[in-house]
């Protein structure tokens, strides 16, 4: 098999194992599931998988542990310069 899709494959699983853990932590809390999201973070993850492979001379154990944490760490990352509604109090004290 071709390396560039093997690391890609891997990096696919482990953004799909991280994706399953996500989907059953939102299911145990009830929230809405954003099925789009989720293929872009899987999708995203398999190109992680072809980086780090390229990268690091196609070792497969790191291509399927990028898939898996560089989708959370890129997560992370829009979440921390994502914009949050802030409330402000208008009354007069």
């Amino acid at each position: 098999m071709n390396e560039l899709v093997l690391a890609g494959l891997l990096g696919g699983i482990g953004g799909l194992t991280r994706g399953v853990v996500g989907l059953l932590k939102a299911l145990s809390l009830r929230r809405r599931i954003l099925w789009g999201y989720y293929w872009i973070t899987v999708l995203i993850a398999l190109i992680i998988g072809v980086f780090v492979g390229i990268i690091f001379n196609f070792d497969s154990r790191l291509s399927l542990l990028s898939g898996y944490a560089g989708t959370d760490i890129l997560e992370g990352v829009y979440k921390s310069f994502s914009v949050q509604k802030m409330y402000i109090d208008k009354r007069k004290k």
